[in-house]
C-alpha cells in the first residue's frame, strides 16, 4: 500500500532542498536500482510491482519492500513511461574532502548545468574506468532524478564530489597535468594516451571559467572535419566532447 505520506516524500525528493534535508534520493528503473543494491549503498525503501520483486528476490534480502501497482508507480515516477521499480536511497556525501587520484585519469566539471549532460558524463566515465569526478559547486546536482536516470547505473560506481575547483587545483601535485577542453589548443588527434591527469570540461554556454584557465597545463581541442565555410557550429555538446577526449586519452 502506497501511503499519502510516502507519495508526498517521494515527490519532494525530486527537489534538491528536500534531498539534502532528508539525506535521501530516488532511483528508478531495474538497471539503476540493481546497480545501487550491488554497490552496497543503503536502500531505505523499495517500491515495485509484484512481478519485479519475484524476478529479483535474490537481490532483495534485508531490503524493505512495498509491492505496488503500475498505476501507483505512475503517481510517484519522474518518467513519462514509469518502470517497474523505484527506490529511496541514502544520499552519499558529495562534499567530503578527498584528494585527486594521481594514478589515474579524473574528470573535473565546471558549471555543467544540464542534467542529461552530467548523467552522460558519469556514464562515460564509468565506461572508460574513470572512478572520480569533481564538480564545481554550481554544477547540477548529481542526484537530480534526470541525472540519476541518464547514468543508467553508473552513478553507483563513480564517485562524484562537489568542491571549489580553484582550491582543488591549487593543492594538487604540481606535476599532475590538467587537460583543458578549449576551442583552441593541441588537437587531441596528436595526443598520446595518458596514465593520469585531470580532464577539465567547461559549461555548455561559456566553456571553462577564466579563473581556472591558469591551471591548465595542456590546452586541447577536438578538431572539426567540416570544411564548410558557412558552418556556424562553434562547439560540441559538453558530454560529447568529454566522451571524445576520454577515448583519446584512454586509448591504448
Amino acid at each position: 500500500m502506497l501511503s499519502k505520506a510516502r507519495i508526498k516524500l517521494i515527490n519532494q525528493l525530486k527537489q534538491k532542498k528536500y534531498r539534502e534535508l532528508n539525506n535521501m534520493f530516488l532511483a528508478e528503473g531495474s538497471i539503476n536500482v540493481i546497480d545501487f543494491i550491488k554497490s552496497g549503498i543503503n536502500i531505505i525503501e523499495l517500491f515495485a510491482t509484484e512481478k519485479w520483486i519475484q524476478n529479483n528476490e535474490h537481490n532483495l534480502s534485508l531490503i524493505s519492500q512495498t509491492t505496488i501497482s503500475s498505476k501507483d508507480l505512475k503517481k510517484i515516477s519522474s518518467l513519462s513511461s514509469p518502470s517497474e521499480v523505484l527506490a529511496i536511497l541514502e544520499l552519499p556525501n558529495t562534499k567530503s574532502t578527498i584528494n585527486i587520484d594521481v594514478k589515474n585519469l579524473t574528470i573535473a566539471l565546471d558549471n555543467i548545468s544540464d542534467p542529461g549532460n552530467l548523467g552522460t558524463i558519469i556514464r562515460t566515465a564509468d565506461w572508460f574506468g574513470i572512478k572520480q569526478i569533481f564538480c564545481s559547486t554550481n554544477t547540477v546536482d548529481a542526484f537530480n532524478p534526470k541525472v540519476v536516470q541518464a547514468t543508467m547505473g553508473s552513478l553507483a560506481r563513480v564517485k562524484v564530489t562537489y568542491t571549489n575547483l580553484n582550491t582543488l587545483f591549487e593543492n594538487k601535485p604540481k606535476d599532475l597535468p590538467i587537460f583543458g577542453a578549449l576551442l583552441s589548443g593541441k588537437p587531441i588527434t596528436e595526443m598520446q594516451p595518458q596514465k593520469n591527469g585531470v580532464i577539465l570540461i567547461g559549461s555548455e554556454a561559456h566553456g571553462i571559467s577564466n579563473e581556472l584557465l591558469p591551471f591548465i597545463s595542456h590546452k586541447i581541442t577536438i578538431p572539426s572535419y567540416n570544411q564548410n565555410a558557412t558552418n556556424n557550429l562553434e562547439s560540441l555538446n559538453a558530454s560529447v566532447a568529454n566522451a571524445i577526449i576520454c577515448y583519446a586519452l584512454c586509448k591504448k
